[in-house]
């Protein structure tokens, strides 16, 4: 059974930053690779007021959902903590890719940021049970819909979202960048979140 709570520990950070590499690297490892500065990056980075949480019953964490809000998201992008791990002259670049990818957050939807299971625990209702909690928590704050990006080539994160309800609602390019980030474009999915 999963048990879902709200923010991770500081003992919790390294494995979070691992899962959130692994789902992610691909992805960002032109920018923020080297895989050992960017776990360091994201180990500091990672704000554990902008996760929910999924665990067995002993406790273990086999799954984590970001969501991001006008007072931040599950990583903390801020130049301090980029220039820390990665210089200043790296971090500048890299602040001007990041901001490239970031999605705004929304008056009306409540913006996923980003969306993590354990290789061993996928497809078992963990990624699921995750994404409800989303719901619930845009319910709890007062949302009418959920958002998610999903990038192209990830059919099966968009068949999981489409089975959970969710639709979708246009397109983001990534233009050049996709030389960088390995992706054309990414599906914006939307949720009505039930009163």
């Amino acid at each position: 059974m999963t048990r879902i709570e709200h923010g991770f520990t500081e003992s919790d950070r390294p494995q979070v930053a691992e899962l959130y590499w692994e789902a992610f690297g691909a992805k960002l490892g032109r920018a923020m690779g080297p895989r050992t500065k960017a776990l360091l990056y994201l180990t500091q980075s990672l704000n554990p007021t902008r996760a929910i949480c999924a665990r067995t019953a002993d406790g273990r964490l086999v799954g984590v959902v970001g969501f991001k809000t006008a007072s931040g998201g599950l990583v903390n992008a801020a130049y301090h903590d980029i220039a820390r791990v990665y210089g200043r002259g790296g971090a500048a670049w890299r602040i001007a890719l990041f901001s490239r990818l970031e999605s705004d957050t929304e008056d009306v939807r409540f913006l996923l940021d980003g969306l993590f299971v354990t290789p061993k625990d996928r497809s078992q209702g963990v990624g699921t049970a995750l994404l409800w909690a989303v719901v619930a928590e845009a319910r709890r704050r007062g949302y009418a819909q959920v958002r998610l990006d999903v990038i192209d080539g990830n059919e099966r994160a968009r068949a999981l979202c489409e089975r959970e309800g969710f639709r979708p609602a246009g397109a983001l390019s990534t233009g050049f960048l996709r030389y960088i980030f390995g992706f054309h474009s990414a599906t914006v999915m939307v949720r009505d979140v039930p009163s």
